[in-house]
């Protein structure tokens, strides 16, 4: 189906759908808006809101009572107030975007009933911003959604266990003990308590209030049966008597409930007793009921008292105590309302939501449970089933960590009631502490392992990382000890999680993406859509299904052929049901998918001829997409899959009408809209803001004076958005074609108008931060008086110090001047001639000021003073002021930057060619990039070429084409395309649409036809400005001596195991010597061969690395000598003080102990009296030139070993 759509956003396309989307995409950030909203209920009346989030967590803490019971402080109600300043006040100053949380809480004195009401204030809690992200210390952070296990019962089987199989059922509750329950092969049913002791299942029903074994048989419905000891035998054996057996005297030879043993059974011959009574119930029970030494409830309670806690004495009140603590107190135990959902669903119970405990009933039904799964009636639980894993969105995550902090506040509040002396004159204010909540808050959204500094590249990253779901983090699992079955892709992810986009490192299956129309449903599942089918008619009613429920049902396929009426086609149709794929009648399907690119997540629903690609190289795309430099000039694809412009408008970063009206006036920095009510609706937008990588947040307005526009339409384009569509990258002609061996391992080749006409310039902004403290020699200042700087160095400074905005700034330039007192000591004898006479004027300070760092620079384009008179209370203790600059460059496409297509296909521009030089069309037309053809076929990712040979189609109809995941242009439309450029303007082309090419430097055509056409390819934040790096001297670490590693620590290249195998192998051993002595850590060796080579005489012989001398240390520190053995048989000692010059003391000799053959006797190597030689001497260091001291300070870095691979 072909039409054409009007876009909104003045982008017209040509749709190859063939599906028709019955519901469009959801807000794609409701994710995290809707879990914020549930915490606080902000928008309902204090008084009306439902038990959750904070309101829940209050109302579990309140009551906080004294000890004696005496005073109690209640909680009312809460309020939220608006925050006190903008998010961009915020921003600018470093602050955290936050609002102010009030509590009325009463103080009840319950002696004489008086009762004090007030109001507390109970901390700042950080707002969420419209797009999803919390501004903390003035930078933009996301709570990453956490898919942990939920609460509940889950039932597996072992079948390693010697003697048979295990069973097993794990309780895991929301807080508290985890239960393990056990039935071992020899038919045991045992309860293991936060993996303590096992005690017998029926000690814990006693427990929870049992009180005999008859009520516990009577629980699992046994009933009294009669056995015929003659014909069933066997089957007597083991069962439980249900009546005494007594003698004619009337006493009792069996006891009732006791177990019929062998001899039970020859005593009831003997009596000749053919028939007896006994309790039909399975003889797991029977036989833990035998191994039960409790007799009744509080036995029950003692034992278990006794066996957890072995070393307390074992008194009834105690018991009691830790074992309503472990089970029956909310605060200590509580199943949560999911817990409780899961295990009514998991067993088949009716008990009400508010029942939080685990009861009677609730461990009845595990252990039937599992005695059904022995007997097979019973199917185990798959861990990884997404109805058995939920989402703790942000809400929940911030309800858990309040939790920690009020918990806190309730132990100092108890304190204080206690040692306050007069506690009727108290008010709530004085018992109540909120400085744990503030302390829990700043924990969790500064440190956090989900709080995480939001990728910012561009508006796709930073969508993605509001939709991203973390296995990781408290509670989940760790990626060291996770195996491939938690990390593989799971049936259940359909529609629900994406299986495609996910890191390549360690955290690969771990950190997944949701799926493009995934929700999450009030219990944390994620749920899917599906239309609904009755008798084989397809109806328009939407559900959301969790993978729980989808289990029940036959699910078809979005593009499910249908007719005119609705009525699925054809005798069979494929579906899928519970992970496979079957084939039923139409009338027995259930539900269709919504839509094809329901499966994948949005980054990956990007990718045109998605189904024509390897998994692989499509996980590669996603992730490269988001790693796409925003350009100066954005450019939308012309193959696109026609969600562009959802994502563009849901990421934020565009500018967005609160209400229709007509545009009054525009400019760069300002939209005015004109509402039909008649209200002046004012839009700032912003200009050349950093990002947090260091990208540009940029708005440029699309609208224009006098123009309508609706509510909810974009005004303004953000960074990477063209007209409402997102647009990573820009579409070049392109050609597969090899070109001097520049295209080597998928190198690639542009055309120099790529970086004339801007093509693929980016604009970066790095900041710089100085601050003015106050040291113990004096305050630090900001000034442009600089000790020993000329006057061509400061000619960018004003007045105080500080560069103005506008100036070019290279490397080394001061952008800050800053001077620091110096010390009495550093001071030369005139100085302190100068300061006898003149006092504090003559004093000079430090020059520390701040500087452009190496391989930097650009222009100024901001800069920020924050002075502590203005406000005091945002600079930290000791600071007097900041000064933020903020250098912006314009990086045009550069030889070593990487760039990549949308389908995996990425390189590194290996050479830019002049113009005349690029291979060019039959009419003329240089080509803008040459791929290597090598690049398609081993990596399986066709969607390159299908969108290449469209995209040459499009161009040449004038078309922009959206091509949806799964249900696009297909081969044949390609073909129809070519077909009709090679009847017109391209004759040359052929049917599969390659191209004869001609080489740019000689003219003649190529021998082959080369697929040339149009492709979107992207710009990646891998730049060569970024890596390249070079050293000659630098810091040292301070052990090792070796040079630090990685370009922040102005490092060295690693010279690792391998390496020196590749040398050892070309046996270049005087390279190799160097680079592991005087290159690396022989300290008196370096200095020695840089004097050397400034002197121009040969280079000396290396003495020792100082890792051999720390390798000796070590051994010495063992206690074990360590000696030089010389070939001649002298033995010399290895001297290694800081004082020793030379390492072997010449003329020292004795004689090596004896190596002697045991069986002839004859000294293997006899024994010399030469000493040491004068050529064995090393270098004295105090030989050496003075002038050559090592270069480089001492640096926190030197300290350590990080970053060794550079």
């Amino acid at each position: 189906m072909t039409v054409l759509v009007p876009s909104k956003e003045h982008i017209q396309r040509r749709v190859f759908g063939r599906t028709k989307d019955l519901i469009g995409l959801p807000d794609l950030v409701e994710v995290q808006k809707n879990s914020y909203r549930w915490f606080f209920q902000a928008e309902k009346e204090a008084d009306s809101r439902e038990s959750q989030g904070l309101q829940e967590i209050l109302e579990e803490i309140f009551p906080i009572e004294s000890y004696d019971g005496s005073f109690a402080l209640e909680f009312v109600r809460y309020f939220v107030d608006e925050p006190s300043i903008t998010e961009e006040e915020a921003r600018q100053r470093d602050l955290t975007w936050s609002m102010p949380v009030r509590a009325t809480i009463r103080l009840v004195n319950r002696r004489n009933g008086e009762i004090k009401e007030e109001e507390i204030y109970l901390g700042d809690f950080p707002v969420m911003t419209e797009r999803g992200t919390f501004i903390v210390n003035g930078t933009e952070r996301v709570v990453v959604n956490q898919l942990a296990r939920s609460a509940g019962v889950y039932f597996s089987s072992d079948t390693t266990v010697p003697g048979g199989e295990s069973y097993a059922a794990k309780v895991i509750p929301d807080r508290g003990a985890w239960l393990e329950f056990d039935l071992t092969p020899g038919d045991l049913l045992s309860v293991n308590i936060d993996n303590r002791k096992k005690i017998p299942v029926t000690m814990l029903l006693k427990a929870f209030g049992a009180t005999s074994d008859e009520e516990i048989l009577k629980l699992f419905g046994a009933k009294p049966m009669q056995v015929d000891l003659v014909e069933l035998h066997d089957e007597a054996r083991g069962r439980l008597l249900a009546e005494a057996i007594t003698d004619k005297e009337g006493q009792v030879l069996i006891h009732r409930n006791d177990r019929l043993t062998k001899e039970h059974l020859e005593l009831l011959f003997e009596m000749g007793m053919t028939t007896v009574w006994v309790w039909d119930v399975d003889n797991a029970i029977a036989a833990t009921l035998e191994r039960d030494p409790s007799r009744s409830g509080e036995d029950a309670v003692l034992e278990l008292f006794r066996r957890l806690r072995p070393n307390e004495p074992a008194r009834m009140e105690n018991a009691r105590e830790y074992v309503y603590g472990l089970f029956f107190d909310t605060r200590r135990y509580n199943l949560g309302r999911v817990g409780r959902y899961k295990l009514n669903k998991r067993l088949g119970l009716e008990i009400p939501e508010s029942q939080r405990l685990l009861t009677i009933e609730d461990v009845v039904a595990i252990i039937k449970g599992i005695l059904q799964l022995r007997n097979g009636e019973e199917k185990e639980d798959d861990i990884d089933h997404l109805g058995n894993r939920r989402v703790r969105a942000v809400g929940e995550l911030l309800q858990n960590q309040v939790r920690i902090g009020l918990l806190r506040m309730e132990r100092i509040a108890k304190e204080r009631m206690t040692t306050l002396p007069d506690l009727t004159s108290a008010t709530a204010k004085d018992l109540i502490n909120v400085r744990p909540i503030s302390a829990s808050l700043r924990e969790f959204f500064g440190s956090a392992q989900l709080s995480q500094f939001m990728d910012q590249t561009n508006p796709l990253a930073e969508l993605t990382h509001r939709r991203r779901l973390s296995a990781l983090g408290p509670g989940g699992l760790s990626r060291e000890r996770t195996g491939f079955e938690a990390r593989d892709v799971h049936y259940t992810h359909y529609g629900r999680v994406c299986p495609i986009e996910t890191p390549e490192g360690p955290n690969i299956g771990l950190v997944t993406s949701l799926a493009t129309y995934a929700r999450i449903n009030d219990y944390g599942f994620l749920v899917t859509p599906k239309r609904r089918v009755v008798e084989g008619r397809v109806t328009d009613e939407i559900v959301y299904l969790s993978a729980d429920e989808e289990d029940e049902f036959f699910v078809g396929r979005a593009n499910t052929p249908v007719d005119e009426e609705g009525r699925i086609r054809g005798p069979e149709v494929h579906v899928r049901f519970r992970g496979e794929i079957e084939t039923v009648e139409p009338e027995k399907i259930h539900f269709l998918d919504v839509s094809p690119k329901q499966i994948v997540s949005i980054s990956t629903a990007l990718i045109p001829f998605l189904e024509h690609d390897d998994a692989n190289r499509a996980l590669m795309g996603s992730n490269m997409q988001r790693q796409a430099v925003p350009l100066v000039l954005p450019q939308a694809p012309i193959i696109g899959t026609g969600i562009e412009h959802h994502i563009a408008k849901d990421s934020g970063c565009c500018v967005r009408a609160r209400r229709s009206g007509t545009v009054e006036f525009v400019d760069a920095s300002r939209v005015e809209i004109r509402t039909e009510s008649g209200a002046l609706d004012s839009y700032n937008l912003t200009k050349f803001r950093r990002s947090n990588q260091g990208t540009v947040i940029h708005h440029r307005p699309i609208v224009s004076t006098g123009e309508t526009v609706e509510a909810g339409e974009i005004i303004a384009d953000g960074q990477s958005v063209d007209h409402g569509e997102l647009a990573l990258g820009r579409n070049v002609l392109v050609a597969f074609v090899s070109w001097e061996g520049y295209n080597f391992e998928d190198a690639i080749l542009l055309n120099e108008r790529l970086v004339q006409e801007d093509h693929y310039s980016s604009i970066h902004i790095e900041e710089y931060e100085v601050e003015a403290r106050d040291t113990k020699l004096g305050p630090e200042e900001i000034t442009r008086d600089i000790p020993n700087v000329g006057e061509d160095a400061l000619k960018n400074l004003d007045e105080n110090g500080i560069v103005r905005v506008g100036a070019e700034v290279r490397a080394g330039d001061i952008l800050v001047g800053k001077v620091t007192p110096k010390g009495e000591s550093d001071q030369s004898p005139e100085e302190k001639l100068l300061r006898a006479i003149f006092g504090e004027k003559a004093r000079e300070g430090r020059d520390t000021s701040m500087r452009v760092p190496n391989g930097e620079g650009g222009k100024v384009v901001s800069v920020k003073r924050l002075t502590i008179d203005q406000n005091s209370d945002d600079l930290s203790p000791g600071v007097n002021e900041v000064v933020k600059v903020y250098v912006a460059q314009l990086r045009k496409i550069s030889e070593g930057d990487k760039i990549a297509g949308r389908h995996g296909n990425k390189g590194v521009v290996s050479k830019i060619l002049p113009v005349e030089d690029m291979p060019y069309l039959p009419d003329g037309t240089p080509v803008d990039v040459v791929l290597s053809p090598l690049g398609v076929p081993s990596r399986m990712n066709l969607g390159q070429v299908m969108e290449t040979v469209m995209g040459f189609v499009a161009v040449h109809n004038g078309w922009k084409v959206s091509t949806p995941v799964f249900e696009g242009t297909t081969e044949q439309d390609i073909f129809e395309g070519v077909k009709k450029l090679a009847e017109g303007p391209y004759p040359e082309m052929a049917e599969d649409g390659r191209i004869t090419l001609y080489d740019g430097r000689t003219g003649e055509p190529m021998e082959n036809k080369v697929t040339v056409g149009y492709m979107y390819m992207l710009k990646l934040i891998h730049l060569v400005d970024d890596k390249i790096h070079a050293r000659s001297i630098g810091p040292y670490s301070l052990i090792t001596q070796q040079p630090l590693g990685g370009k922040a620590q102005f490092g060295g290249q690693r010279f690792g195991e391998m390496e020196v195998w590749a040398l050892e192998g070309y046996g270049a051993s005087h390279i190799l010597q160097e680079i592991l002595t005087v290159k690396s850590d022989d300290i008196r060796g370096r200095l020695k061969t840089y004097e050397r080579i400034v002197k121009g005489q040969n280079l000396s012989k290396p003495g020792v690395p100082e890792s051999f001398r720390v390798l000796v240390k070590e051994l010495q520190g063992l206690a074990l000598d360590v000696e030089i053995m010389y070939d001649d048989g002298t033995v010399g000692e290895i001297l290694l003080d800081d004082e020793d010059e030379e390492i072997a003391v010449q003329g020292t000799t004795r004689p090596r102990p004896a190596i002697v053959d045991l069986e002839s006797g004859e000294d293997l190597m006899p024994p010399s009296s030469v000493g040491v030689t004068e050529e064995m001497l090393f270098v004295n260091p105090n030989e050496l030139d003075s002038s050559f001291e090592e270069e480089g300070e001492l640096d926190e870095q030197d300290l350590t070993r990080e970053g060794e691979d550079a």
